[in-house]
């Protein structure tokens, strides 16, 4: 009896604990906005995040997008030539994209570079007391570092969808039109008459969902980082790692509630 007991103690350890954590994060997160109505508004913050989360990541998204619109429109043409309907390459990977790829690889990229950016930052700050030295000096550290981070992930990965999207399509356009042959008229006139703007706004709702889940996550993990420089970088680690599960498994869902 006392074995089984034992047996049953770990995993509702786990269980707990993945609980507590998913419910801290959601009070950091509402936290968060209610500081963004509230003084003091921390103007200078927010830019510096947009600035950070955003024109930062533009190169590392373009080049994203770029190459999987490209790659993308050379397997889909090359297998649709098969039955004669390379035609329908554009509007193919213009669906992909803007449903699917676009907001998954967006927040994916934004994760690997400004959430664990977040992680490491406020992990190292914990570590080394000074969120405890904010706070003696009345400083409420979730209106200062997170709420910033928050807003700017929840605004700018949305646009950086949209601009994965165009880099993206042009990408295609160039295998498409330039490579495969397919004719630039026809290509455009199917992807007005298939994509809609439902696809795009669609799309752009997964990204702001995904924007606020990898700012959260990274700053709740680096939050509450301990330990030392190991425990920053577990920190840093687990807030990729879950980031990146979780914008896969919140994508099925959405999905599902959209179409």
């Amino acid at each position: 009896m006392n074995a089984f007991k034992a047996a049953l103690v770990k995993p509702l350890d786990v269980v707990l604990g993945v609980a507590e954590g998913v419910g801290n994060a959601f009070l950091m997160m509402l936290s968060s906005f209610v500081w963004l109505f509230r003084p003091p508004f921390r103007g200078a913050q927010i830019l510096a995040a947009l600035h950070f989360v955003g024109v930062g990541s533009l190169f590392i998204v373009g080049l994203t997008g770029l190459f999987a619109g490209a790659v993308m429109a050379l397997q889909i043409g090359q297998a649709f030539r098969l039955f004669n309907a390379e035609t329908m390459t554009g509007p193919t990977v213009a669906l992909a994209l803007t449903r699917e790829l676009s907001p998954v690889f967006t927040g994916i990229m934004v994760t690997a570079r400004a959430g664990s950016a977040m992680a490491t930052e406020l992990g190292t700050m914990r570590v080394t007391e000074q969120i405890d030295a904010m706070r003696t000096m009345a400083v409420n550290p979730i209106d200062y570092l997170v709420a910033p981070r928050i807003l700017a992930s929840l605004v700018m990965v949305p646009l950086l969808t949209m601009f994965f999207n165009l880099i993206g399509m042009f990408g295609c356009w160039v295998v498409a039109v330039k490579l495969l042959g397919i004719d630039h008229g026809v290509f455009m006139a199917r992807i007005q008459d298939i994509v809609s703007v439902s696809d795009l706004t669609n799309g752009m709702i997964k990204a702001a969902v995904f924007g606020v889940l990898l700012a959260v996550l990274g700053c709740y993990r680096g939050f509450n980082a301990s330990g030392g420089a190991r425990g920053v970088g577990m920190a840093t680690t687990s807030a990729v790692v879950y980031s990146c599960v979780l914008i896969l498994v919140f994508d099925y869902f959405l999905t599902v509630l959209m179409f």
